[in-house]
């Protein structure tokens, strides 16, 4: 009998196309995969990878085999979703990832309305990157995930993958107190920080990509002198003069004393918005997720 686990090994081989991809893609390490994959091997009695210079492919055993693993995963998303679907109540487990400031802005309430309203989920939460969180729920990791995307860089979602519009998440610009543009009484643009040194996420993620992107656009080349993962740590770079950052207000917490807040053109926003894969639509557990998560939302912008 096939292992699920393997097949999901050698699914994740097809779509990254190297050992080292899909053992990013399975948070696992390549030794771990190519175990897997020896066992697997070993079950259907042929072999389903071949050298290839350095790396690795799929023989013709193999992308057959891949082929089937990828519908045989998807079926048992299905099987789960009708089994739910029967009972007609959110019951079991239901794995969500989000990245940290929709953690700290729509999750706890969200959760609060979802544990009030059906007692026997369990929900599991799991702090990612959007690229990490889409990419755990293509694998069947996570059964939802919380995504972001900006109005002039949008992020590209799998097909395999449905979304839904949750909230529309405006910005600001931090800049120390004593910044030239500090006492400014209404909004700036980004291309009067031409001069300034910028507070960056890490290199390689989406927001970072986007905030180089974006600045180039407006004639900048930008100064990145210092990467943070997270805004509070943005923020006490802001207040010690060592940059400017983009702070979103979704999730904001308290503003340090020496940090001015100026409103961005309002053109200039997030696009938050929850996936999760199409052949799950009809389990109860992600349709009453999605729904505690748009009242979350709504509750939110209610002034």
């Amino acid at each position: 009998m096939l292992n699920l686990e393997r097949l999901r090994t050698l699914d994740a081989l097809a779509r990254h196309g190297s050992v080292s991809g899909a053992a990013d893609g399975l948070h696992v390490t390549t030794s771990a995969v190519s175990q897997q994959m020896a066992k697997l091997e070993r079950e259907v009695g042929q072999p389903l990878l071949t050298r290839n210079g350095r790396g690795v492919r799929l023989t013709d055993a193999g992308r057959l085999l891949a082929d089937h693993a990828a519908r045989i995963i998807s079926q048992v998303e299905l099987a789960q979703a009708d089994v739910e679907a029967q009972r007609g109540c959110a019951v079991g487990e239901l794995r969500i990832g989000a990245f940290p400031t929709a953690m700290r802005g729509l999750l706890p309430r969200a959760l609060s309305a979802l544990r009030e309203g059906h007692p026997e989920l369990r929900v599991r939460v799991r702090e990612q990157e959007p690229e990490e969180s889409m990419a755990a729920v293509v694998r069947g990791d996570l059964d939802l995930a919380l995504a972001i995307d900006w109005h002039n860089k949008r992020m590209p979602v799998p097909v395999e993958l449905t979304r839904t519009h949750l909230l529309d998440d405006s910005v600001d610009i931090a800049v120390p107190a004593g910044h030239r543009l500090a006492g400014r009484d209404g909004e700036v643009s980004l291309a009067e920080f031409a001069d300034d040194d910028w507070i960056s996420w890490n290199e390689g993620q989406f927001c970072h990509e986007w905030l180089v992107y974006t600045l180039r656009g407006t004639g900048i080349e930008p100064r990145i002198t210092h990467i943070a993962e997270e805004h509070h740590t943005q923020l006490a770079f802001v207040e010690a003069g060592l940059g400017v950052c983009v702070a979103p207000k979704l999730g904001r917490g308290p503003v340090p004393s020496g940090v001015r807040l100026l409103p961005v053109d309002d053109t200039v926003r997030r696009h938050v918005y929850a996936v999760w894969r199409a052949d799950a639509d009809r389990r109860p557990s992600v349709r009453a997720a999605v729904e505690s998560l748009q009242q979350a939302a709504q509750v939110r912008h209610t002034p």
